[in-house]
């Protein structure tokens, strides 16, 4: 079973770990095209479309828990069913983006308003050039879900070095051989999101030919599935919605208490997206066994799994918190040298130490629960602790300024964790098991 779990987990961990490296490429590419204003100009680009995507990923969790289940059961049928009704709906999201996307990037623009004008031109331009890529970053999610669902998390990991490899070359050919500024970094993306997407079908159509032949799309279509894949999808993307709300809004809430608060949440919090990272590839294990066993109506391996993975997920969050006790300092230079910032987080470190050691278990149960198909548990727990995030802030606030933000956030990761506790009876596999209820 251990070996089970990594075979799973590694890939995925290799997968998480391309993106903030992307991401830092592509800063350094814009660091050495123009000032101040293009760095801005990506990072409100990069952030509407993580905002965008974020919220969308709820595909690849609803597809990756019915496809294991479907795996489980031994139903070839019902998994390449799934796989045609994530792709169809994928198709119709994309291309609502793309006919409503004038409207869209305005809106965005208007939020994001407060850079200067020569960096709020340049978004525009990198906005409009990367949303064409909408199409194919929606069905990456619907594929790669299936595909983890089908206990394969090689070929996610494979698809996704290959994309930002492209990524990288097609953006440094564009801007500094074409000279397209910041917008080939963003039609880069584009080419390398189509590249991945094309490579992911090559595969299926080699390696899972049976499942592609036995697509049905009146079945896919037809209602009862239909309306349970939505519904799973549905709430998901409601528990998403909810977290990013919380991510989006300590931000805000960060910048009432002045530059210095602003940029030290910001880069503590980028110290707990380094745990999420590696955290992420067991929760996807536990989505692709949780599922399979499931299927297979096997409850000692699904215990026995689930027993493990904790086990896991505590090592890694234990691995954390030593991390960010005794190293938190060459970390953090990493990104800044200002001896002002470096100060103002030694004042709040032990929050950030905090996040591993009351985190792991909510984010663990979100895998199970996904395998599972109980996304109305996921959905609700998630936004009764939204509420409390606000309600501890807003009391909070007044006297104990940023120490009241982050024992919001630590209050919002608790109840999570207490309300899943409670709702899954202490996620006990008979209630896991029982496939009538969500």
């Amino acid at each position: 079973m251990n070996r089970e779990i990594l075979r799973l987990t590694i890939p995925n961990i290799i997968s998480n770990v391309t993106i903030p490296l992307l991401g830092m490429i592509d800063i350094a590419i814009a660091g050495r095209i123009g000032d101040d204003a293009t760095i801005g100009a990506l990072a409100i680009g990069t952030a509407i479309f993580n905002f965008i995507y974020w919220n969308f990923a709820f595909l690849r969790m609803g597809t990756s828990g019915l496809a294991a289940q479907a795996y489980g059961s031994g139903d070839k049928r019902a998994a390449a069913n799934i796989l045609g009704r994530s792709l169809l709906a994928a198709l119709a999201i994309a291309l609502l983006l793309l006919i409503f996307n004038r409207p869209i990037g305005g809106l965005a623009m208007q939020i994001m308003q407060g850079s200067s004008e020569e960096a709020m031109t340049l978004a525009r331009e990198y906005f409009f050039a990367r949303i064409w890529a909408a199409p194919a970053a929606i069905g990456i999610f619907s594929l790669h879900g299936w595909l983890i669902g089908m206990q394969d998390s090689t070929t996610p990991m494979v698809v996704s070095i290959i994309n930002n490899i492209v990524n990288v070359a097609c953006s440094l050919w564009f801007v500094f051989g074409l000279d397209m500024g910041v917008e080939g970094i963003a039609w880069g993306t584009v080419v390398a999101q189509y590249t991945a997407l094309l490579i992911t079908l090559a595969i299926l159509t080699v390696r899972y030919r049976a499942y592609i032949r036995l697509i049905d799309l009146r079945e896919s279509l037809r209602m009862e599935p239909l309306v349970r894949f939505f519904k799973v999808n549905s709430d998901a993307f409601l528990r998403t919605l909810c977290v990013c709300t919380v991510y989006t809004c300590f931000t805000a809430f960060s910048a009432r208490f002045g530059d210095t608060i602003l940029a030290t949440n910001e880069l503590l919090m980028n110290l707990f997206m380094l745990f999420s990272y590696m955290l992420d590839g067991f929760c996807y294990a536990a989505e692709s066994l949780t599922g399979r066993f499931i299927g297979e109506g096997n409850r000692e391996s699904l215990r026995r799994s689930n027993r493990l993975l904790f086990v896991w997920c505590a090592g890694v969050a234990a691995l954390y918190i030593v991390v960010y006790i005794f190293w938190w300092q060459p970390i953090l230079g990493i990104f800044t040298s200002s001896p002002t910032i470096m100060a103002c987080a030694e004042e709040y470190i032990a929050w950030i130490v905090m996040v591993p050691l009351v985190g792991f278990t909510p984010f663990l149960i979100d895998g199970i629960l996904i395998g599972a198909t109980k996304t109305r548990i996921m959905r609700n727990t998630t936004f009764y602790a939204l509420l409390a995030f606000f309600v501890l802030f807003f009391s909070l606030e007044g006297w104990l300024g940023n120490v009241g933000l982050w024992i919001a956030y630590i209050g919002f990761i608790v109840v999570r964790f207490v309300l899943m506790l409670i709702a899954t009876k202490g996620v006990d596999t008979d209630l896991l098991m029982d496939t009538s209820t969500r």
